[in-house]
């Protein structure tokens, strides 16, 4: 696993053999980044972050090491889990958060809200279709959130409120939406 930019950028963490998560590719990750580089101002208000089914945490390190003020990491699985404890630990970076638990769980219980959420479910996982909308009618986003979900390309999320747009980059597909900002009544 690699950090592509940032404070951590071009650090390598070698996963174990073992992890059954299906990273998202270094090629993805770093076009999605640009596109969230122009979405998000992590330079700014560093922005909270979310990244639900963390996987080896890749997302979780980028966002850290590109500016996000915390970020919540959630797996459920202890393999990937322990990864994350890891190179958490290695980067000692105060603002990074591992829940081990389940993220549906969350999207459900979570009353916190966040500036960035990202979900990477497995492709198999059974109700895959209905994860945008639990994350969209949860208390995750707030307005002026921005929401993106990794996918197949058999899955078309368009229709979906605050649908902003669709990118894919070789098989790997995200949908990204964003919570318009709230309107502020005239003075």
């Amino acid at each position: 696993m690699r950090i592509i930019r940032g404070k951590y950028g071009r650090r390598r963490f070698d996963v174990p053999t073992n992890i059954t998560a299906r990273p998202t590719t270094d090629f993805a990750r770093e076009n999605i980044f640009n596109v969230l580089e122009n979405l998000v101002d992590f330079e700014g208000d560093a922005p909270e972050a979310l990244d639900l089914f963390a996987g080896t945490g890749a997302v979780s390190f980028e966002l850290l090491s590109r500016g996000c003020r915390s970020v919540t990491s959630v797996e459920k699985a202890t393999t990937q889990a322990n990864f994350i404890r890891k190179v958490a630990g290695i980067l000692g970076d105060p603002g990074h958060r591992l829940v081990k638990g389940d993220a549906l769980r969350f999207i459900e219980a979570s009353p916190h809200s966040y500036d960035l959420v990202f979900a990477d479910p497995p492709y198999d996982l059974p109700g895959f279709a209905e994860i945008p909308g639990k994350v969209l009618a949860s208390k995750l986003l707030h307005p002026g959130s921005v929401f993106i979900i990794e996918h197949s390309g058999k899955h078309d999320f368009s229709s979906l409120p605050h649908f902003l747009e669709h990118r894919a980059y070789g098989s790997v597909n995200f949908s990204i939406f964003r919570i318009p900002e709230e309107d502020t009544p005239a003075e």
